[in-house]
């Protein structure tokens, strides 16, 4: 090891670390192994095991001291990322119109595996201006506003994407995936704010307590997937012939300035702003959804409160240097004051979404000094699995979780019944313990608490 390795996790999440073998501290111990890492090397309350990095891990490197990019680092699914929207309506608003929003929302959102959306083409002349341009892409083509760019992590879009490293394997996965959530873990969920714990953030947010919110998960679709896919292999090659001794070929990596490790990130930020664009896209269609519902555009234009990623690396300063920072699953968290926070946002800090499973709760956080002297300004980004997805499936298989979750007030609409039984409440941690864990160590400062209403699933 290079460097010291550090986690953090309440007295249950390490019990459940120790129950798994300590697989993911192994992994954490791993990149503390990489050339021209910056002390530390971290992992989050919502840490388990993932590919190459932990999920949960956040790694900083020097280019002048060597340091590395790890297509591991960042993950399969670059940029997936949460984006929360605040409506104007109130819980007792919705009620009547919830099952017309629930049906409105699964036909124009496509959910599942390999879902397209037929409607909206690319052209090859869009493709230059869409890895570019992100989420103001999507703006472009009437669909959003340009406020919706103010509150986005990177103002919606990465620098340094170079679309010519994007393969045309990628381009050809990702064409018709635009504005679609894809499987998995990814959904859209209507939720209300169930509790405010922090009244000024809150007010700065723009939350009150039962208000309706939607909250989308979901990234970069089959374009990122394949980017990934297409450096792995050139990376193991690039770590032999510089010399790089990788105790896990998971953790193949070149050294940042290299020219597999400057392909890399321009491909990478590519696909990343592709993930920006998708979730724009699926924000105009969501408002589509609520006229179409019954509501007033006036009570429903859905502002973007924050949209932020959880898979990138990027170029931020940190003690007075300039790092690329790798989050796997974890994302932001600057404090009170940073420059790169939105100015209606700064004196309380950065706004910091962790989602939890679809039958209990998320959280809004706000970003923490904290955060910035300990974990290169990272927090948690959601509950973190505890069954793997087929023991998920064997627990549900005697069960009817659509049913149980309709009896608790909360509507599913869903591709398959194999998704939401991979998906059930107890796959995953209680993510009010992840976030308490976050906030007593001072990562992260909750503001609000939001429940589900309706999940919309692929």
């Amino acid at each position: 090891m290079r460097v010291d390795a550090v986690f953090y996790a309440s007295p249950d999440i390490a019990r459940d670390l120790k129950a798994e073998g300590d697989q993911a501290l192994h992994q954490l111990v791993n990149v503390a192994t990489l050339p021209g890492i910056v002390e530390p090397a971290v992992a989050l309350p919502d840490i388990h095991w993932g590919y190459g990095f932990p999920i949960g891990g956040v790694a900083a490197f020097d280019p002048r001291r060597g340091g590395v990019v790890s297509p591991g680092g960042v993950g399969f699914d670059i940029n997936c990322g949460v984006r929360l929207l605040c409506s104007d309506l109130t819980r007792e608003e919705l009620e009547p119109r919830k099952e017309a929003l629930a049906d409105a929302l699964f036909r124009l959102v496509p959910a599942g595996v390999g879902s397209e959306r037929r409607e909206l083409r690319l052209t090859a002349a869009d493709w230059p201006r869409l890895l570019t341009r992100g989420a103001g892409w999507a703006v472009e083509q009437g669909l959003g506003d340009p406020g919706d760019l103010e509150c986005i992590e990177s103002g919606g879009a990465l620098p340094g994407a170079d679309p010519d490293r994007v393969s045309p394997r990628a381009l050809e996965r990702g064409g018709s995936q635009l504005g679609t959530l894809g499987s998995g873990n990814h959904f859209l969920e209507v939720q209300y704010v169930e509790h405010v714990y922090d009244p000024e953030a809150a007010e700065a947010f723009g939350l009150f307590p039962g208000q309706v919110t939607v909250l989308i998960h979901t990234g970069s679709r089959g374009l990122g997937h394949q980017v990934c896919q297409d450096f792995v292999d050139r990376m193991l090659a690039a770590a032999r012939r510089h010399g790089i001794e990788l105790p896990d070929r998971q953790l193949a990596a070149a050294p940042i300035e290299s020219p597999e490790g400057q392909g890399y990130l321009g491909a990478m930020a590519a696909a990343a702003n592709f993930a920006f664009a998708n979730r724009q896209v699926i924000t105009a269609y969501a408002r589509e959804a609520f006229t179409r519902a019954g509501f007033g555009p006036g009570s429903t234009r859905l502002r973007v409160l924050y949209d932020l990623a959880h898979n990138n690396a990027e170029w931020e300063e940190h003690g007075g240097r300039r790092v690329l920072v790798h989050r796997k699953g974890a994302t932001r968290a600057f404090g009170p004051g940073h420059p790169d926070v939105p100015a209606r946002y700064r004196a309380v800090g950065q706004p910091v979404l962790v989602p939890g499973d679809m039958g209990r709760y998320s959280y809004v956080l706000a970003g923490t000094e904290g955060a910035m002297a300990e974990t290169f300004g990272s927090s948690c980004h959601g509950a973190g699995r505890r069954l793997s997805r087929s023991q998920a499936k064997k627990v549900a298989r005697q069960r009817d979780p659509v049913g149980e979750l309709a009896r608790r007030g909360i509507l599913v609409r869903a591709a398959t019944r194999a998704t939401v039984d991979e998906e059930i409440p107890e796959a995953y941690k209680d993510v009010a313990d992840v976030v308490e864990a976050v906030e007593g160590a001072g990562l992260g400062r909750r503001v609000a608490r939001l429940r589900p209403l309706i999940v919309v699933k692929g």
